[in-house]
């Protein structure tokens, strides 16, 4: 049994910053690359960040420089976390975590969390 859940999204004017959280419950968690992505209004899910078992990051074009993606492994669980800074408008979307592609194929880690809200706005 695996389990998505979100948290610590909310409106944050222009150039703030917000900490998103992702509880990933399910073994399979831990020894996959864990990712957020995004889905804005009118627009697909695309990939934010992702992290190797061992920390390495990787980001989207639009993150780097400006996010950060973290994780903390259990034997049955991840925490994974995402440090927005200097926010824009154009971040607004949801924002969901999972396993990378390849994990999501692998696993057929198919269904996915609530997401939560991030809103970018004066």
């Amino acid at each position: 049994q695996v389990q998505l859940v979100e948290s610590g999204g909310g409106l944050v004017q222009p150039g703030g910053s917000l900490r998103l959280s992702c509880a990933a419950s399910g073994r399979v968690f831990s020894t996959v690359p864990m990712a957020w992505y995004r889905q804005a209004p009118g627009k697909g899910r695309e990939l934010v960040a992702s992290v190797t078992t061992d920390g390495h990051p990787n980001y989207a074009e639009f993150a780097r420089g400006r996010f950060i993606i973290s994780r903390d492994n259990s034997e049955n669980s991840v925490n994974l976390q995402l440090q927005m800074n200097r926010l824009k408008p154009d971040d607004t979307a949801v924002y969901y975590c999972n396993a990378d592609g390849t994990g999501r194929l692998l696993y057929g880690l198919d269904d996915w969390g609530k997401g939560t809200l991030v809103t970018v706005s004066s």
